[in-house]
């Protein structure tokens, strides 16, 4: 069944939400325009305003960058619409307990409380760790959500760091002084490095990973 200009879109958006990347973060993934898919390009002048659809190259680029089938985009067109992006919340001592669990190892009853998932935004984006030096927390071909614009980044939280010199790396924040930051690995066979703030594009805390 062909799908229509608001489905098509939802699928575009459905893949970035999945992908923890708002529609510039999987237009630049993809290698196209980062504002390709903006809301704002969906539609040409006129009145009513003329609808605008991606070309075939760009929908064939944006399966191959995420891994996705042309089967499984079709089947996002058609999805329900989305429930909040929230999941149960409940403390280590009732997870230990009966009653909380049915038979399937799903969360049963009502009134939890909710722990609330990382909502798309342009701050966020999507990366794969490489190599081994924050094994066994990450490993090689994780995904992690990280937040470019977080302010508060603090001692203790993991975080990817662009340095000026174009490297992106995974690490945790040992120290943090006015004029640098301390980051550690976790495997210990990497020895910690100082980084100059000036040397620091950005640096964004890890919010979730995707193992």
């Amino acid at each position: 069944m062909p799908l229509s200009h608001a489905q098509l879109w939802k699928a575009f958006d459905q893949l970035a939400r999945r992908e923890g990347l708002s529609a510039s973060g999987l237009a630049r993934r993809a290698g196209l325009d980062p504002t390709a898919f903006n809301p704002s390009k969906r539609f040409g002048p006129g009145d009513p305003p003329r609808p605008r659809w991606p070309s075939t190259e760009s929908l064939t680029r944006v399966l191959e960058a995420c891994g996705v089938s042309l089967a499984e985009f079709a089947a996002m067109a058609h999805d329900a619409p989305e429930r909040p992006a929230v999941i149960p919340l409940l403390g280590m001592a009732q997870a230990g307990q009966e009653g909380f669990f049915d038979d399937a190892g799903l969360p049963t009853g009502e009134g939890w409380e909710q722990t609330e998932l990382p909502r798309p935004r342009d701050s966020l984006l999507s990366l794969r760790i490489t190599g081994d030096s924050m094994s066994p927390i990450y490993r090689e071909g994780d995904k992690v959500i990280v937040d470019r614009e977080a302010a508060d980044v603090r001692r203790g939280d993991r975080v990817v760091v662009r340095t000026t010199g174009g490297e992106t790396m995974a690490k945790e924040v040992a120290a943090l002084t006015p004029k640098a930051v301390t980051l550690a690995s976790i495997n210990p066979a990497y020895p910690p490095r100082v980084v100059p703030r000036r040397d620091i594009v950005w640096m964004g805390r890890i919010l979730w990973v995707s193992q």
